[in-house]
């Protein structure tokens, strides 16, 4: 049985030599030295041979050898040929010429989890294929896909740009693997100079809460979104519960955001206590909702929520205006806001149940994970007026002392019936 250190020993002769592997696989090594895995079988009464792939870093890995040998002994099981359909592929491949025709190949058969070819696929199509389709492999040069990437990063998508570079580079090592004699514009296109990330633990200081609050009024945008992005901030909840939110959900009598468990992270359902300051916000995005049932519309059509990158755009123009000023913020993303209010309260002295409860955390070790939404209500109400209260000083530059305390501490935990 052959393995990959026996197959760099090889060494080539003066005429063609096999060394065979298992499972009737063997490797045909030629007087120029390339490496291919082979497989001779009989069907239907003739003798045929399937050529595997070539062995090396431009080829297959000894591994995928043996699954591809797995995956021809199938098809000669029902029936089929696996000579004769590698011969007909070559010939559909060779027939693709265009970036498109080869992208759309390699999204057909490159291996890959089902989420990740769902979400290349957006990317292929929304940002890739309008300008790519219809050219020739060679006619996509590195300036080309250099001007696509930073045209994704303008919009606030730094990590939608580093994909489409990715992509980009998959897509011509397929053609070249098929046979294309082209260059991989991606070479010369790293990843780093389309985009750095800063670390996930990111959380803003009180002095950044200040400076991005102040500088967002100067950003030129809708109102609604500069009190979407305080909401993001006092609220602490994911993105896509914010922008996705109805108006179903906010209870105006009672001061209370019900996220129901289909758009939670784990499935349970989750209350938001609202401050006053929330309650203003909520009462303001609604006077501009006018009647659209999305707490957030679309702004170009009421049926549909915010779009996604919305907020990313402008989390990028409120950093960059405050660098122009002269500002210490550093790039933060819509998630670090959730974060930086999980840690300034820890920070303060908050009891760390009531914030995992805020942050819609269940605790699976301890019976806290039985307890319904409501957990901790009264409580929560009290540290989000706070929390609150708060932000609210430290933009206006003033010092705060929060109550840790509701004034009527709950003695008794809650039912986890009620």
């Amino acid at each position: 049985m052959l393995t990959d250190a026996a197959i760099k020993a090889l060494r080539p002769r003066e005429k063609m030599y096999k060394v065979t592997d298992r499972d009737g696989m063997y490797l045909l090594v030629s007087p120029t030295g390339a490496l291919t895995f082979r497989f001779d079988y009989r069907l239907n009464g003739r003798r045929e041979t399937v050529i595997i792939g070539r062995y090396g870093p431009a080829g297959i890995s000894l591994a995928r050898a043996r699954e591809k040998l797995i995956e021809a002994k199938l098809m000669i099981q029902e029936g089929v040929s696996p000579a004769f359909e590698k011969r007909r592929e070559k010939r559909r491949i060779k027939e693709a010429k265009s970036f498109g025709e080869f992208g759309e190949r390699w999204l057909q058969d490159a291996r890959m989890a089902d989420s990740t070819r769902a979400m290349r696929r957006t990317i292929f199509e929304r940002d890739i294929l309008p300008t790519f389709r219809n050219r020739l492999l060679h006619e996509v040069l590195p300036e080309d896909l250099r001007a696509m990437c930073e045209k994704v990063k303008a919009r606030g998508a730094p990590a939608t740009a580093v994909h489409v570079r990715d992509i980009v580079k998959l897509i011509f090592a397929f053609a070249i693997l098929h046979g294309e004699k082209v260059a991989n514009p991606a070479d010369q296109v790293g990843p780093s100079s389309i985009a750095t990330f800063v670390p996930k633990d990111r959380s803003l200081s009180p002095t950044e809460i200040r400076i991005m609050l102040t500088q967002l009024e100067h950003v030129a945008t809708l109102p609604t979104i500069r009190l979407g992005m305080k909401l993001f901030l006092l609220s602490m909840v994911r993105k896509s519960e914010l922008q996705d939110a109805v108006w179903d959900e906010i209870d105006f009598e009672n001061a209370v955001w019900s996220i129901p468990k289909e758009r939670m992270k784990r499935s349970k359902a989750h209350n938001v206590y609202l401050s006053q300051q929330m309650l203003d916000i909520f009462i303001a995005l609604k006077t501009c909702a006018g009647n659209s049932k999305y707490v957030l519309p679309s702004r170009y059509d009421a049926d549909a929520p915010m779009s996604r990158a919305t907020f990313n755009r402008i989390t990028v123009a409120v950093v960059e205006r405050a660098k122009k000023e002269g500002l210490p913020l550093e790039s933060f993303t819509v998630h670090d806001m959730r974060r930086t209010g999980s840690t300034l309260l820890n920070e303060v002295g908050f009891n760390s149940d009531w914030i995992e409860k805020c942050l819609a955390h269940e605790d699976g070790r301890s019976s806290r994970g039985i307890y319904n939404k409501a957990e901790y209500e009264h409580q929560r109400r009290h540290m989000m007026q706070e929390w609150s209260n708060l932000v609210d000083a430290w933009v206006a530059g003033q010092k705060y002392t929060p109550t840790l305390y509701p004034p009527r501490m709950d003695l008794l935990t809650p039912d986890p019936d009620a």
